[in-house]
This record gives structure tokens, sequence and C-alpha cells, in this order.
């Protein structure tokens, strides 16, 4: 009995200290503004196009979805699928608008997919992606699956064309997806999270995003039948108070040590009057297997975002246009498999 008063003692303090970070992060209007936000998300976030709902099954209950389908995909012919997994405090509908990838899926050919957390699950709508000792964490990592699943089997998405993409406890379920089914993608993106591995408790997970587990021993595959980690470009704000900002440069350096991959040159980027970035690609044998972004003026929200959205800052490099370009280069290795006309170029 003392151990479940613990337990849930834990859970509130996680819940607190995290409504506490993110109302640091977040200026006052932005209160009101969210509330307005939510309003109009639905839509802001469809446009031209299908914006399909879906329910999937699993042991560990079921999750809604929505998937982006674009108006004139080729009939017949298997398309890109991208997973989309929002952070805390979004749905799949926010989490659309804010990061515009609808329109980018428009204009480059691909499926769009946004599991959705329930309420039920956590409060905040966070994905449990750090309870990996009650086995929540991978429950809810199989409904997500199923959802690639049925989207896979329904709309014509190719297997062998599938991305995930995360932001905050998004990009940590991205991470625990990819190191635990590394063969179902063919890249990842990480959006102001933490590395695979370093928690497995609400309150571990409040010392990872704090910055104090940065390490991640238990990460790595084992053994010679273990498969590789796939690509990975990781997107980090240097002003980040709920995420600490040395998370970023630690999933590059895991993820790199698991590849065999070795840290570049670190160059600065900038376009027009977007915020400033460093750009630092980990390689091996002349391939960029993971690139980090770090964007030292970008808070706790989506790099380049809508303005009206919460957690988006519009100022920052668009990282939906770097996203889609880091994925669209890993699809091209894909044997058979082709990418749409004209991928963004990484760096905007």
């Amino acid at each position: 009995m003392a151990r479940r008063r613990s337990a849930s003692a834990w859970v509130k303090a996680f819940n607190r200290n995290l409504r506490a970070m993110a109302r640091a992060t977040t200026r006052a209007p932005r209160a009101a503004k969210a509330v307005r936000a939510r309003a109009t998300a639905r839509g802001v976030a469809t446009g031209p196009g299908d914006w399909l709902p879906g329910l999937a099954l699993g042991p560990g209950g079921a999750r809604r979805y929505r998937l982006y389908r674009p108006p004139s995909l080729p009939v017949g012919e298997k398309v890109p699928l991208l997973v989309m997994l929002h952070g805390c405090g979004q749905d799949s509908a926010g989490f659309a608008a804010s990061t515009r990838m609808n329109a980018l899926a428009r204009r480059e050919g691909f499926l769009v997919l946004y599991p959705e957390q329930d309420h039920l699950a956590h409060p905040q709508r966070c994905w449990n992606w750090y309870d990996t000792r009650s086995g929540r964490a991978q429950a809810e990592a199989s409904l997500i699956l199923s959802a690639i699943d049925q989207v896979v089997l329904l709309y014509a998405a190719d297997p062998a064309r599938i991305a995930v993409v995360g932001l905050s406890a998004g990009a940590g379920m991205a991470a625990l997806l990819a190191t635990r089914e590394p063969t179902r993608f063919q890249a990842v993106v990480m959006h102001s999270g933490v590395a695979p591995g370093v928690a497995e408790s609400t309150a571990t997970a409040l010392a990872a995003m704090r910055g104090r587990r940065l390490s991640a021993p238990d990460a790595a595959p084992a053994g010679p039948a273990a498969k590789p980690w796939p690509p990975l470009l990781v997107i980090q704000g240097g002003s980040d108070a709920v995420v600490s900002p040395s998370n970023g440069a630690a999933v590059a350096r895991l993820w790199a040590g698991q590849l065999g991959a070795s840290a570049g040159t670190p160059r600065e980027r900038q376009r027009g009057q977007r915020h400033p970035m460093r750009v630092t690609d980990f390689q091996h044998r002349g391939r960029a297997l993971v690139s980090l972004v770090e964007v030292p003026r970008l808070g706790h929200a989506w790099s380049g975002g809508t303005a009206s959205q919460p957690y988006s800052d519009a100022l920052g490099p668009d990282a939906s246009r770097m996203a889609w370009a880091f994925v669209a280069r890993q699809f091209r290795r894909t044997p058979g498999g082709g990418t749409p006309a004209k991928p963004a170029t990484l760096g905007r």
C-alpha cells in the first residue's frame, strides 16, 4: 500500500512540475491564445484533401488517430507515410496546425498519420514514453504500430517508406518505437526530446528532462542479431526550459555511437530573419546517419511553427521542411522506393 501511495505521489509531482515548466516557457497572453487556437485548429489543420478518423486497438486499449490524405495522390501507387506524434497539451488537429505538415504533404505527395493520446491515459495528453517499468510505454507503442498497420493496409502507404517524427513527449515515444522496432522505420526525427532508455518511471523522466540523466547504457541493441537503429535528426532549442538543451547533444551522441558515426565540424546557418542554428552531422562511411540541429534562441516549441498555435515559434528555422528533407534522403536509399520530386533542403 505504501508503494502505491508513493507511486501516486510521484505521478502528481511529475504532472505539477510539467505544468510549471510549461508555464515558464510561455508568455501570459498565450493562455488566451491557446483557447482560441484549439477552436480553430481543426480548420487550419486540414485544407484540401481528406482528414480521416481512425481507431487503433491493442493490449493497451484504444487510441484515436487522424490520417491526412492529400488530393491527387497517384492511383495504384504506394506512397510514403510520416507518423507525427504530438507533445503534451496537444492533439492531432493542433499538432497538424502547428507544424503545417499537411501543406508539405500536399506538395510532396505523402500521407501523414497523427496518433492521438487520450486524456484518460494522461491528463495532459502526454505520451507515456518513460513508463517502461509498468509496461504502459510499450503498450502505447504497440497501439501506434497498430495504427500504422491499419494505414498501410487501407490507404496504400508504403511499408518500406515510413518515418516517425515527435515533439517533446512525442519525441520520447518516437525514440522508443524506433529502438524497439528499428526495421519498421527508415528515419526518426526527435524535436525537443530525451534519449531512449534514460527513464523508466515518472521520477526518472523528470530527472531526464532536467538533464540529470543523459546516458542510457541499456538502450543499445544487444547480440549479433540486433538490428541497427534508423538514421536520426535531432532538433533542440537552446532556451528550452522544459527539456534541458543538453538532451539534444546527448541523444545525437548516443545514437551516433550505436551506428558507428563520428561528429563532423559544426556549421552555422541562418535563413533570413529566422533564428540562427548550428548543424552537426555524424557520419559513417561518408553518410550522415545522425544530424543535430541546435537553435540557441528556441524554447520548448516547434521550430518555425504556426504563430497562432501553442508550443510553436514562428521565428525558428522550419522544422517541418528540415524533417521532410532528412526523411526523403533516407527514403531514396530504400530499394525500389523513389520519393516525390523536389524534396526540401535541410537547413531552412
